[in-house]
């Protein structure tokens, strides 16, 4: 069940704004602020139980501007007979393509490991 956690107005005389916590047990205080003209603002501070953080993310991002482009150039002059081969599909020969260029990428750019900062200091 939620549990309505502010009963003071905060505009006026009026209670404009509504907060339902449950359990209300996890709201260890409340405090009107002073806000804009004739607003108040609420201050909820909240004491959660259990860990909700999240592990840390990594992105691989290649970095195109330090291909290696020479060799890119010999290595898909040397695989132009591979994909540019009478194969027995369309489909097939776009397969093939499409390996070469994702085993170029792997080997003629470089790829650098991105973090993702959990907790920035601001």
């Amino acid at each position: 069940m939620y549990s309505q956690i502010k009963d003071s107005p905060t505009r006026g005389d009026v209670l404009l704004d509504v907060y339902l916590f449950r359990p209300k047990s996890s709201v260890t205080s409340t405090n009107i602020v002073l806000g804009i003209i004739y607003h108040c603002g609420i201050l909820i501070e909240v004491e959660w139980v259990g860990d909700f953080s999240k592990p840390e993310v990594e992105m691989i991002v290649p970095m195109y501007n330090k291909t290696d482009v020479f060799g890119l150039q010999i290595f898909h002059r040397d695989k132009f007979p591979v994909w540019a081969s009478n194969s027995s599909s369309v489909e097939e020969i776009w397969n093939n393509y499409k390996n070469i260029v994702n085993e170029s990428l792997e080997h003629f750019v470089p790829h650098k490991i991105i973090r993702k900062i959990l907790d920035p200091e601001y």
